[in-house]
């Protein structure tokens, strides 16, 4: 029989995650919180496929499930994946592979994201960094750039220091350990914040890999209902619950003038990029 000449399309990268985050804080009062979430793996270079296709996820313009540029990485017009690769180049990090985003989507137009990760992966297929964006209730984010030195690794871990206030509950002055299981079947995302005196604060994401589809998008909706907007409702509650534990509050500092930090693995410790 003769060969054919038609060839099979790679399999879909995105994907939604269902699972849960759990936060404990040790000090001064010890407090705990769990809540039920879901996030989309975005290759970003699937992202306009993607909304082609779907009639519920879009990019850049509302929907049930919207993916707007603007909510990520710089304030600048730039693509988000050629400020990534600007700052994997000012880094010196090997880029120009696939970029992958953990995030959630904007929900009938609202979108709050604590933190959002980037899968960032070099042209042979191998993590080479992962850029945490983190953003505050203020309206602020930073984003942390780690080097992956060993990709192979299982978990990941990396570390840096706090740079960007997030909490009126916490000092400036942490360290910040990451433990990380990169998306497969399941992700995993663990942060442990530290002081001089020891662990302050830990979050732990675990969650299970689901085909990103229309259907699945809809069961979602149905099963988080109105997430962004309960994310925000949360932190709020929770904080009402850590003055009633008189946790003191912090004064706030100005955000870092550059939107980037690298973290360890680079001799002078904390630095950071420059705008794109």
């Amino acid at each position: 029989m003769p060969k054919s000449d038609a060839t099979v399309p790679e399999p879909q990268r995105s994907a939604i995650y269902t699972g849960s985050v759990i936060h404990r804080r040790y000090r001064p009062r010890v407090h705990k919180l769990k809540y039920s979430v879901f996030w989309l793996l975005l290759d970003l270079d699937e992202i306009d496929s993607l909304s082609g296709r779907s009639r519920i996820f879009s990019r850049n313009r509302f929907n049930l499930f919207s993916f707007f540029d603007r909510d990520y990485v710089g304030k600048t017009t730039r693509p988000i994946r050629e400020q990534i690769d600007g700052y994997l180049a000012d880094a010196g990090i090997p880029g120009g592979g696939r970029i992958e985003v953990l995030t959630m989507p904007r929900i009938l137009g609202y979108a709050f994201n604590p933190l959002s990760v980037f899968y960032c992966y070099d042209r042979a297929g191998a993590l080479s960094a992962l850029l945490y964006e983190v953003s505050n209730t203020f309206g602020e984010r930073h984003s942390y750039l780690i080097p992956v030195t060993n990709p192979d690794e299982r978990p990941i871990r990396q570390s840096i220091e706090k740079s960007f206030f997030v909490s009126p509950f916490l000092e400036m002055n942490l360290h910040y350990d990451f433990r990380m299981e990169p998306p497969q079947s399941t992700v995993a995302v663990g942060i442990a914040a530290r002081d001089a005196e020891g662990p302050m604060i830990n979050a732990v994401l675990r969650a299970d890999r689901v085909e990103l589809t229309d259907k699945a998008l809809l069961r979602a909706f149905v099963q988080f209902p109105l997430l962004t907007l309960k994310v925000v409702a949360g932190i709020h509650w929770e904080a009402v619950l850590l003055v009633l534990k008189r946790v003191g509050l912090k004064r706030k500092p100005e955000p870092p003038l550059q939107p980037v930090s690298l973290g360890s693995g680079f001799p002078s410790g904390t630095r950071s990029v420059k705008a794109g």
